[in-house]
């Protein structure tokens, strides 16, 4: 057989593209050149008293954060310490928990796998606002938990919290 050209029939010719493709591509647009500027958030030097002190109060309240999801915790315990955000994502979260499980959100159940907070690193943004981040272990699981807390008027209190 010959390559003659049929009538009437336009010969296929691979795409090219219109455009040189770029770094950033898909549907999460990831950035793939390294960064070449400093971090946005100025981080500033703690002393490790207070950064020990604020790493082991963000441990115990991220516990208690995942135990309220879980439904071992009424979500009211975490009220005093929590914005308004921050305390309806965890009602909402705990009542979807529930609603799942079949079970009545903040009973003090048992779950079958108790979640744990293993450890807890901190960056302080301020003397008044620091950014934590949390290794959650749920058995043989591993959960990860961020979160901001800002002190007003000498009391931390969560601002964001994020369940990964």
């Amino acid at each position: 057989m010959t390559d003659q050209p049929v009538p009437g029939v336009v010969p296929f010719r691979p795409a090219v593209p219109a455009v040189p493709l770029a770094s950033v591509q898909g549907t999460l647009a990831l950035d793939l050149e390294p960064r070449r500027e400093p971090p946005l958030a100025a981080v500033i030097p703690i002393d490790a008293t207070t950064q020990r002190g604020i790493e082991h109060w963000a441990q115990r309240y991220a516990q208690a954060a995942v135990e309220i999801v879980g439904g071992d915790r009424p979500v009211t315990q975490l009220l005093r310490w929590s914005s308004r955000e921050v305390y309806e994502d965890l009602q909402r979260r705990a009542l979807l928990v529930a609603r799942a499980g079949r079970y009545v959100p903040g009973s003090g159940r048992v779950q079958p796998v108790r979640p744990r907070v293993l450890g807890v690193h901190s960056c302080f943004v301020s003397r008044d606002v620091v950014e934590i981040s949390s290794h959650v272990r749920y058995g043989e699981r591993s959960r990860a938990l961020a979160a901001r807390f800002e002190r007003v008027q000498g009391l931390w209190r969560c601002t964001a919290l994020e369940f990964a």
